[in-house]
This record gives C-alpha cells, structure tokens and sequence, in this order.
C-alpha cells in the first residue's frame, strides 16, 4: 500500500525552513496530532481537527517511505479490511473511502483518537481510491510542496 507521486521528495533548501520534506512534514504534523491527543494549551482538538489532522498525516507519511509510512499503511489495512471482507458485497476502495469519511465525521466519538487513527488509514485510502478522493491528497501535497520551498 505504499504511495508514491511526483512529490515524494518535496525538499527545498529555502531561507525560511532550511530543508523541509515530507518526512519532516509529517512529523511536525504527527507531534501536533498527538500534542492534542494527549492535552496541550496550545492544540485544542475536536473530532474533526483530530480527523483532518489525521488525514493530513497519512498523506504526507504515505509519501515519506519511512516509519510514518509504515504506521499509516497499517491504519489503512484495517478499515479496508473490514470493509472489502465480502460481508458488505462488492465494494471498491471509493466505497472503503466513503464509509471511511462518514465514520470519521458523522460519529460522535468520546476518545479523539479514533477518527485521528481512521483519518491517517484516508489518508492513504484516497489516494488508493482515486477520482475525487484523490484530489484533496493532490492538493496536500502541492501545498507541502509549497511549504517545503520557504
């Protein structure tokens, strides 16, 4: 399940970040995910910042090829499993990514590290699915692109 675009590098020795990849990106992304899981005075999580952030993180730790990468394709197997395992019928990686999103966004869920677990496993499955659930992972990864480059 390892994901691999035109920006799998995004490095850039600007001025302003040095040298940002997306490795670093996904671990500046990873420590504030968890910064708010845990408690923080500065990040205030809800279910969706904890599924967005989580998204996020499986984005850019899909494209990383590096440990990141590893927990985000395991997070990513779990959901498909349950979903494609033929109880539900046929259902394509745009359906797994379907159920996934309203899973994440629909529930109210008590620990936030549920839809911040099943958004890192979207991250990669949108990638997987295609179409329209590629683009948000397109344009993260521009704007990781971007950021890289200050």
């Amino acid at each position: 399940m390892n994901v691999t675009t035109a920006a799998d590098v995004v490095m850039a020795a600007g001025p302003l970040l040095g040298g940002a990849g997306t490795s670093g990106l996904a671990l500046a992304n990873g420590v504030v995910l968890l910064a708010g899981l845990r408690g923080s005075d500065r990040v205030k999580l809800n279910r969706d910042k904890a599924g967005l952030l989580g998204i996020g993180l499986g984005t850019l730790s899909s494209t990383a090829n590096t440990v990141l990468s590893q927990f985000s394709d395991g997070a990513a197997q779990i959901p498909t499993a349950l979903v494609q395992g033929g109880a539900f019928g046929s259902v394509g990686m745009g359906g797994v990514a379907l159920s996934l999103t309203a899973t994440i966004f629909l529930f109210k869920w008590k620990k936030l590290i549920i839809p911040a677990f099943l958004g890192t496993g979207a991250g990669v499955i949108y990638a997987e699915a295609g179409g329209i659930w590629a683009i948000g992972q397109n344009v993260l990864l521009m704007a990781a692109n971007a950021v890289g480059a200050l």
